[in-house]
């Protein structure tokens, strides 16, 4: 074997975990073989290097640090492989048909890991605009027929039908119309679209430029946040390189389409999120929503007829036009085709981002794809859709990931976060960050959301301060349902589903906060208390040397003892004891 490339993952995750160095001594030593490219979706193994032969074979290892990248050069050298460090070994069936990797179905996620996302004869190479081409041989109106057909739905989390969106704006009589990418992934723990982004950009830009002849738009806008630095930089880049190829202007493959792409960053205001406020910060104004009817497809951007999608609906476009839209629609379920990029975080072994059918459940994408919970500890719930989303139990691990099915249990797909909490997690401390989240975030427009959200956040702070009453559930669960039906956008209208679903499926852990004054999964600090058990305690002086305000006595060698007018419960004693014998209830 002849080694004829070597990539090395430089998304933001493979950087922050020290894959820049790796990259420098990799190409030293090869030269124009090393490659970066974008995340494969595996960010806990990250920095990955991928190793590929003239005879057709390819090796990834992960975590390739810097200390192991000697190490690597010389089996590479040698045409070795090192199967302890590998995550995938090219016609080795225990990779293969590993669970993570044979649940997957990678259409969004296509070329991310294949190619240099900073490359457009690699991206064309890996049949990249040739949709575009296939697309401007047809007519606008069959196109928008394949779409509607294939049953792609809005990625962004409401999942309204892509196809059906196009037609509306196609409708309207217009002299000019506008596209726009929303690419202002805010919520927490979510990191999908900025994969997309940094690994496959070309992607989006046809995805757009295909959606601009189906609806009759010559310009399109990707607000995308500025503190995606990297996602910017290869956009401007694959923009550029569109714009020179002549895949982006005027004329385009000489059938008389003009078609043009301009990026703006959002300054980070989650409420931008939403179309219309989205809109209003592009058009130069203060990002708050605004009432609909009208719809963007009929007034949007400078009041002309607008369409918006995300990221991940814009890069299935693409494979549909190239595949057809029956391969399309031959995944997932009846209601919801295809597949789904969810990023899992939190306390799952396997974090990253994943692409899953439709219809698969949360049992098979968190145990068989993420691997089950860190440390073999048991699973309590996992929240989806963000701040939007709810919370779904352990007793509905089975459940389909569909729009439909989520939306019964009270949570919804959102745009595909997924953070996976243990038996360790407190859930009304939870309900409390996300609504804190909310708050911080709200525009302040509406009343519902400015005022109810606040007054929810009060409530729940201080039951986990151990100061709740027994009236409060049923004052969230009012409060909740009017400030879904008083609030003006989606964002405010969801904010309650963190609340309502923990309620719902946790109602046991808020009495217990409310009632015994107690956090069943000792996380909320005011409701704790330390103590040392004397039979354990070997006197090593360890928690009293760590304590910050030397709330810890006793003698070398004998039991120590928390002065607990002093303790401030930050846990320091609790983390550092090597014997056990502090006790947190």
């Amino acid at each position: 074997m002849n080694v004829t490339k070597i990539k090395v993952g430089m998304a933001s995750c493979g950087i922050a975990a020290g894959a820049a160095p790796v990259f420098k001594a990799l190409s030293d030593k090869f030269g124009g073989k090393v490659e970066k490219t974008g995340c494969i979706g595996m960010c806990y193994r990250e920095p990955i290097v991928e190793v590929l032969g003239d005879d057709g074979s390819s090796v990834i290892y992960g975590d390739i640090n810097e200390k192991r990248t000697a190490e690597l050069i010389a089996i590479i050298e040698n045409e070795e492989v090192r199967k302890e460090w590998a995550v995938f070994i090219k016609g080795a069936p225990e990779f293969e048909q590993s669970l993570y990797n044979s649940k997957q179905v990678k259409i969004v996620m296509r070329n991310l890991g294949r190619i240099n996302p900073e490359s457009l004869d690699e991206y064309i190479a890996a049949g990249g605009w040739e949709a575009l081409k296939k697309t401007l041989a047809g007519t606008p109106e069959n196109l928008i027929e394949d779409m509607i057909r294939s049953g792609l739905r809005g990625r962004g989390g409401a999942g309204f039908p892509t196809g059906l969106k196009w037609k509306f704006a196609r409708a309207s009589d217009s002299d000019k119309k506008y596209l726009i990418c929303n690419a202002d992934e805010g919520d927490p723990g979510a990191f999908m679209d900025r994969s997309v982004l940094e690994g496959d950009p070309h992607s989006v830009l046809e995805g757009m430029a295909i959606a601009g002849f189906a609806i009759g738009s010559d310009t399109g806008f990707i607000y995308v946040r500025a503190e995606y630095p990297l996602a910017i930089k290869r956009l401007e880049i694959a923009v550029s390189q569109a714009r020179n190829a002549g895949y982006l202007g005027k004329n385009i493959f000489g059938k008389g389409f003009d078609f043009n792409i301009e990026l703006k960053k959002g300054a980070g205001a989650f409420v931008c999120g939403e179309e219309t406020a989205l809109m209003r910060s592009i058009e130069g104004n203060r990002g708050m929503p605004t009432l609909k009817p009208p719809f963007p497809a009929q007034s949007g951007l400078w009041r002309k007829p607008t369409n918006i999608n995300n990221v991940e609906t814009f890069a299935n476009v693409p494979w549909i036009v190239l595949n057809g839209w029956e391969k399309y629609a031959a995944i997932g379920t009846e209601k919801s085709k295809g597949t789904k990029v969810f990023a899992l975080t939190g306390k799952i072994k396997n974090t990253g981002t994943v692409e899953v059918p439709m219809g698969i459940t949360l049992r098979e994408v968190i145990f068989d794809i993420g691997g089950g919970i860190r440390n073999d500890k048991k699973f309590k719930a996992v929240q989806i859709g963000g701040p939007s989303g709810g919370c779904i139990p352990a007793s509905l691990l089975d459940v389909p990931v569909d729009y439909d099915s989520l939306n019964r249990t009270g949570a919804i797909m959102g745009s595909g976060g997924m953070v996976v909490m243990d038996e360790n997690t407190c859930m009304v401390d939870v309900a409390r960050f996300f609504l804190n989240f909310v708050v911080e975030e709200s525009c302040g427009k509406c009343t519902f959301c400015r005022l109810g959200n606040k007054r929810m956040l009060e409530i729940l702070t201080r039951i986990t301060e151990g100061k709740g009453k027994e009236s409060d559930i049923e004052e969230l669960e009012k409060l909740a349902g009017q400030v879904r039906n008083g609030s003006l956008c989606g964002l405010g209208q969801t904010a309650p589903n963190p609340v309502l679903t923990s309620i719902k499926y946790f109602r046991d852990e808020y009495i217990a906060h409310i009632k015994e004054k107690k956090c069943p999964s000792h996380v909320c600090k005011s409701l704790l208390s330390f103590t040392i058990d004397a039979g354990k305690c070997t006197g090593c002086t360890l928690c009293a040397r760590n304590c910050p305000v030397k709330a810890v006595e006793g003698e070398v060698k004998k039991p120590h003892l928390i002065e607990q007018a002093k303790c401030i419960k930050c846990g320091k004693c609790y983390d550092v004891c090597r014997f056990d014998a502090v006790i947190k209830d």
